[in-house]
């Protein structure tokens, strides 16, 4: 088979890592190979900017610079771990990509922006598909705020900032409907992930 390339956007605590857990369950039941990673991360080096990035407390960073940082890891993410997992012929199924950088540091400035999508040009690669799950922000951050985690720097930014975001997602899914698959998160997970296989399935030979 052909590899794949599958992305998973959303705002926080919108359900992304209960989908991906659960496609990945399902293709390794279907024995299909696959890699599941996430952003920022997948890599020793990745891995070790995330712990920079998403700490609650780490606010003296400018825009322009946690963009700098997002692109490095995943450069570092796509040379290391997608571009030779897609060679192998895997499926890889990541959590968050391009898409987050451009919302969450492009939606509070214009020249962050202007830096990821040039930068871009180092990756020359996107999804194959990428699945937005769309909710309710106020759901969604109850949700996100009740997890155990230390990385809750974005979540405590509060509810204006969640309704940015996902309005800031949406205008992307609206104009790239060829790639981006809008799902209704406000469903039971079963449900959405059926949406989700299905859709996988389309793909797969």
């Amino acid at each position: 088979m052909k590899g794949l390339f599958i992305s998973f956007e959303g705002i926080d605590g919108s359900g992304k890592s209960t989908q991906i857990d659960l496609l990945a369950k399902y293709l390794i039941k279907e024995k299909k190979p696959i890699v599941k990673t996430e952003e920022p991360g997948g890599t020793k080096g990745s891995n070790e900017i995330r712990k920079i990035l998403l700490r609650e407390n780490n606010f003296h960073w400018s825009v322009e610079t946690e963009t700098l940082l997002f692109m490095a890891a995943r450069v570092d993410h796509v040379e290391k771990v997608i571009k030779p997992a897609i060679k192998d012929n895997k499926i890889v199924l990541c959590d968050r990509f391009m898409d987050s950088t451009i919302v969450y540091q492009g939606m509070r400035s214009a020249k962050a922006k202007k830096l990821s999508l040039n930068l871009f040009e180092l990756i020359a690669i996107n999804p194959d598909i990428t699945f937005l799950i769309d909710m309710d922000p106020k759901i969604a951050l109850n949700r996100a705020l009740n997890r155990a985690t230390e990385e809750d720097r974005f979540e405590n930014y509060g509810i204006n900032f969640q309704n940015e975001l996902r309005k800031n997602f949406l205008d992307i899914a609206n104009k790239q409907r060829e790639r981006i698959k809008v799902i209704d998160g406000d469903q039971s997970p079963e449900n959405i992930a059926a949406q989700i296989i299905e859709s996988v399935n389309n793909l797969i030979p």
